[in-house]
């Protein structure tokens, strides 16, 4: 992963490989975090990895 703190929403969209409206609604809906920095909506890179893994523990139990 890069040193960059912050991401745009559309940066975050890209890692998770999702649609920029799925990672807006994601944090919508608080699933994953973010921050206001003047008027834009940033996400932590930390978050971003935290997000992805508790999605993965979630769906751990999952069948196929």
């Amino acid at each position: 992963m890069c040193d960059q703190l912050l991401l745009t929403v559309e940066e975050a969209a890209r890692r998770l490989g999702l649609g920029r409206s799925f990672t807006y609604e994601f944090i919508r809906t608080r699933q994953l975090p973010s921050i206001k920095v003047g008027g834009a909506r940033r996400v932590l890179a930390t978050d971003l990895v935290a997000f992805v893994q508790r999605l993965k523990e979630e769906s751990d139990g999952d069948e196929i």
